[in-house]
């Protein structure tokens, strides 16, 4: 195991060359930059909106190497490579560039990017004055927060629920339950969000629930006890929305598992010799089962824990990863997106990892080091 371990490592590096040199080569022909934010900026436009490079790429990607090969060709050739810039000093320009690494061509931004990375130097925020590091470790807990409690929650409801109606299918269970699941999963969390906040939070009926932050503002003075509680009160809306669509892909898929071991010829045979069906179930069916629902984990969790929830950090006002994500594509703080699209890369493939582990410790017949990787 070892030693597959050890490969699996190994692939890890030009996987994630491979995802940061094709995103950051995208990224050259993406309209706006950071450079032409801060023109917009100071000629009062919507650099979101209105970013254009008369060139055809951003001062990030496409435009960097002409931005190179132009400095000292005059004030016309500095200022028409950004939409407004037009009557800035050009020295103000080429200093921008400096600041925000582009008077480089992009193959030496990109080697000198992936040579930081490698040593977990992310740099600091082009429009923040904080480091990413830090950045990412101020957001991170909320993260945390709904990714991790919502894979519990829904695996813990999902895995024993799909085994109950695999049980019993056919039943009236499995049929009304089925029906519940199918409702669930059709109902968008960003639409449940809301209903949740007219209802519970103070919308239209009922005010239980806060609608803004992780803890409250006192949490600080609360006792250990207390502060279990409130941290578990902020979050009892945005995991609700989160799992109520969650586990219905899980369900199902545990409950199809089951079923096609159940009906296998070695369940026959333990049952034959006179096994209860809770040692047929948990002895023999459940490892072989469960091997399908583990290998759904690591897209469930990356999926949860990052993109899953930009719209309920939005709704209910946490600031976590994926609304710092979005917020710095939007902003062009690009510095800020390929550091936390490395950290989530570098994540998933660990995750995948684990997952293959997992599948030798639910069966321990599986055996990686025999397998060319």
């Amino acid at each position: 195991m070892g030693a597959y371990i050890f490969r699996r490592l190994l692939l890890m590096i030009p996987t994630l060359v491979g995802i940061m040199a094709i995103n950051f080569f995208v990224i050259q022909f993406a309209p706006g930059g950071p450079v032409e934010r801060v023109i917009a900026q100071l000629s009062g436009n919507d650099v979101s909106a209105t970013a254009r490079i008369s060139g055809g790429g951003s001062d990030f990607g496409g435009g960097g190497g002409a931005e190179s090969q132009g400095m000292g060709t005059g004030t016309d050739s500095i200022n028409s490579k950004y939409r407004g810039a037009q009557g800035l000093d050009p020295e103000f320009i080429r200093q921008l560039e400096k600041q925000f690494g582009f008077d480089k061509p992009p193959v030496e931004r990109f080697l000198s990017m992936l040579w930081n990375y490698a040593r977990f130097d992310f740099g600091n925020s082009y429009f923040r004055d904080v480091s990413i590091i830090d950045l990412i470790g101020e957001k991170m807990p909320v993260s945390i927060s709904l990714g991790l409690w919502m894979t519990l929650i829904s695996y813990s409801i999902s895995i024993p629920l799909g085994i109950r109606k695999a049980v019993s299918d056919g039943s009236k269970f499995d049929v009304w339950s089925s029906g519940v699941i199918i409702v669930a999963y059709a109902i968008p969390s960003f639409l449940f969000a809301i209903l949740l906040i007219v209802l519970f939070a103070g919308g239209s009926f009922w005010d239980f629930f806060p609608l803004r932050g992780l803890t409250s503002e006192n949490w600080e003075q609360l006792s250990w006890p207390a502060r279990i509680l409130d941290y578990f009160w902020h979050l009892a809306l945005p995991l609700t929305a989160m799992v109520l669509s969650a586990f219905a892909t899980t369900t199902l898929l545990t409950k199809n598992s089951f079923l096609d071991e159940i009906r296998k010829q070695y369940v026959i045979t333990a049952r034959a010799k006179g096994l209860t069906e809770r040692k047929v179930l948990y002895g023999h069916v459940f490892r072989n089962a469960m091997l399908i629902v583990v290998a759904g984990f690591p897209g469930a969790f990356i999926s949860s824990f990052f993109a899953g929830s930009l719209l309920i950090e939005t709704i209910f006002s946490l600031d976590g990863l994926g609304l710092l994500g979005f917020e710095s594509v939007i902003n062009r703080d690009y510095a800020v997106v390929f550091a936390t699209l490395y950290i989530f890369s570098l994540m998933g493939l660990l995750v995948n990892l684990l997952s293959d582990l997992t599948y030798t410790w639910i069966d321990p017949r599986i055996d990686f080091e025999s397998r060319e990787v």
